[in-house]
């Protein structure tokens, strides 16, 4: 076993939990891997250096196709997927129309 502790005694509730530790971890290593993308881009735009439009537009892409990734497998829900993206575009959208200081 995966050193799961569970209360189920039966041998398909003991299947069950295992199955959930297994999901549990893979769901926790995805939504890892997007936070660290999305805050990658968050620091982009937040940076004082004026970055060129085609890493922005970069950085973006690999975000979206990683949360849509997770949104097909489940991870999230279909319209947060679609929320997530929508406030990092606008963000994108938003630090590229910003004048240069």
């Amino acid at each position: 076993m995966l050193g799961v502790e569970t209360l189920a005694n039966h041998k398909s509730a003991l299947k069950r939990a295992r199955q959930n530790e297994t999901r549990r971890l893979r769901n926790k290593s995805n939504k890892t891997r997007i936070k660290t993308i999305v805050k990658d881009l968050w620091l982009t735009a937040d940076s004082e250096s004026t970055e060129l439009k085609e890493t922005f537009v970069a950085k973006l892409d690999a975000a979206k196709s990683a949360i849509d990734k997770a949104s097909k497998k489940g991870i999230f829900h279909k319209k947060t997927a679609s929320r997530k993206i929508s406030r990092l575009a606008k963000l994108v959208n938003k630090s590229m129309d910003a004048p240069a200081s």
